[in-house]
């Protein structure tokens, strides 16, 4: 089968691999359907995600129909289309019963898909731990809807669970890229006083005016005096950083009020300084870390009520044998692209859909 794998730092390429097998009794063996490139495999590409392995089918946001499970396998069956989680997780050790399962302490927990073992940019996967880590989607709900429950929209339903919204507040957001639009979705869903959402670029920008109207929209360089300009309490009650730019957690704490909440989404390639002195008496309290991915089943039922559509995310599309175009178009943003989603279909051919 193809699979495009991590060769080295800086390169990838799509090579012939075997098709995987059961191992473990926990095991479920999952056709590919549909995926897509998240800006986390461009930062293994890149090397800044060291724990990558190479060799690894990379790859972690994915939908697909089940093959074949292990006998110990019981929440999904073979013909189940699902979606599958990026992480993996026992759900039995004390960092799964208390909701933490990015902190899973079996040998294969966390981010593993696509990082540590073979991921979803490819025919087939193995998905260890099938009974956390897949989830069936509703018969009403397409692929293209589902594509982004495991991933890039279990970040952002996350991100908006731990800010603690409150329908008083003023949340920013700062960043519009496929995470930031999927934070924004959920943080409407907590029908906040004003959302704000910062964004360098002006294709972005003029993507949230169109899809979401209600939305106030800024520039980084207007971003503080703005946020000043529209809040109650001397800035924004909840931040929500997303970019992961060079001065966008200098940022989201600057236009924070005083004792609000700061949520560092974000991945970032470089350390990032917590100048204490000078944000001394704000009292601000800072949540971060990789999503906790357990809300999938949750985020599938709002999806297929109507209240989370995330298929406008998906601007372009690329069969599977042309996945290093993909590539480029999505690493340069060009085209006014977003999201890609790979199909396993070589007939296709790359498609604007919005």
């Amino acid at each position: 089968m193809l699979a495009y794998t991590y060769i080295e730092r800086g390169k990838f390429q799509l090579i012939e691999k075997p098709q995987p097998q059961i191992i473990e009794p926990s095991d479920a063996i999952v056709r590919i359907t549909l995926s897509s490139i998240c800006t986390s495999d461009l930062h293994i590409k890149h090397g800044s995600v060291p724990r990558a392995v190479p060799g690894i089918t990379v790859g972690h946001e994915m939908v697909g129909v089940v093959e074949a499970v292990g006998k110990e396998v019981t929440k999904v069956k073979v013909g189940d289309r699902v979606t599958v989680n990026v992480e993996t997780f026992c759900g039995e050790c004390f960092y799964c019963k208390n909701g933490y399962v990015n902190n899973c302490t079996s040998p294969n927990g966390g981010w593993a898909l696509g990082c540590r073992i073979d991921g979803g940019q490819t025919e087939y996967v193995r998905v260890p731990l099938a009974n956390q880590g897949l989830d069936r989607i509703p018969e009403s709900v397409t692929d293209e809807q589902a594509l982004f429950v495991g991933d890039v929209l279990a970040t952002g339903f996350w991100a908006a669970r731990i800010s603690e919204i409150t329908e008083d507040d003023t949340v920013l957001i700062i960043g519009a890229g496929p995470t930031g639009i999927c934070t924004l979705l959920c943080v409407m869903l907590k029908t906040p006083k004003r959302i704000i959402v910062c964004e360098k670029s002006e294709q972005r920008r003029a993507f949230i005016r169109q899809h979401y109207p209600d939305v106030l929209v800024i520039t980084p360089t207007d971003c503080e005096a703005f946020v000043m300009a529209h809040s109650d309490h001397g800035g924004a009650d909840r931040v929500l950083e997303v970019a992961g730019g060079t001065d966008t957690f200098q940022l989201a704490w600057q236009c924070a009020r005083p004792n609000a909440i700061v949520t560092i989404v974000a991945l970032y390639d470089q350390p990032q300084t917590l100048p204490l002195p000078e944000m001394y008496g704000k009292n601000l309290t800072f949540k971060s870390g990789g999503v906790d991915g357990c809300d999938c089943e949750e985020i599938l039922q709002l999806i297929e009520a109507g209240k989370i559509d995330t298929t406008p995310l998906i601007t372009h599309q690329y069969p599977l044998d042309r996945i290093e175009e993909a590539y480029r178009l999505f690493e340069d943003k060009e085209d006014g692209v977003i999201k890609v989603a790979i199909t396993n279909n070589s007939q296709n051919c790359p498609k604007e859909l919005v």
